[in-house]
């Protein structure tokens, strides 16, 4: 897990540095909570991948090592036994890393002020409601946001 971060610092840093030297120049008037979308969209979306990713590298989900629920996935893998999709196939993983990827190029996109991506952004974040329970917390919490006079304004 800690490479999850690493990469995300990593990134911040070369966006950082490249916005300085003037490579990328990152001028976006969005409101705050443009930014806290931004932030918990990185956080679901980017551990999906990251999760997806791993799984189909390494052959499962990071899942916890010791106590009660060692080795066990989320509530999220019941709602997926329930359509008929076992959590741990190649599919499921495939679309873990595609949706957290996904998510992310939907919100860079939302960032630079493309048309429809608010209308995108809120699609994916309806999509992903069903990633018990943090996912379906965190998207109800960027839906709420995307609902809110400040960003309802930038759907077009």
């Amino acid at each position: 897990m800690k490479w999850y971060w690493i990469i995300l610092l990593t990134l911040v840093v070369v966006s950082a540095a490249l916005h300085f030297w003037g490579v990328v120049r990152f001028e976006t008037r969005l409101h705050w909570t443009a930014w806290v979308v931004v932030a918990f969209v990185l956080l679901n979306g980017g551990w999906m991948a990251f999760d997806g990713g791993r799984a189909l590298i390494v052959g499962d989900y990071v899942t916890p090592r010791t106590g009660q629920f060692a080795g066990q996935l989320g509530p999220w893998s019941g709602v997926v036994e329930t359509v008929g999709i076992d959590p741990r196939s190649a599919f499921m993983k495939v679309s873990f890393l595609i949706y957290g990827l996904a998510y992310v190029a939907v919100t860079a996109a939302f960032l630079l002020s493309a048309s429809r991506a608010w209308r995108a952004l809120l699609t994916v974040a309806v999509l992903g409601l069903w990633y018990l329970p943090f996912g379906t917390a965190i998207n109800i919490f960027v839906i709420i946001l995307l609902l809110l006079p400040p960003l309802r304004r930038l759907a077009r």
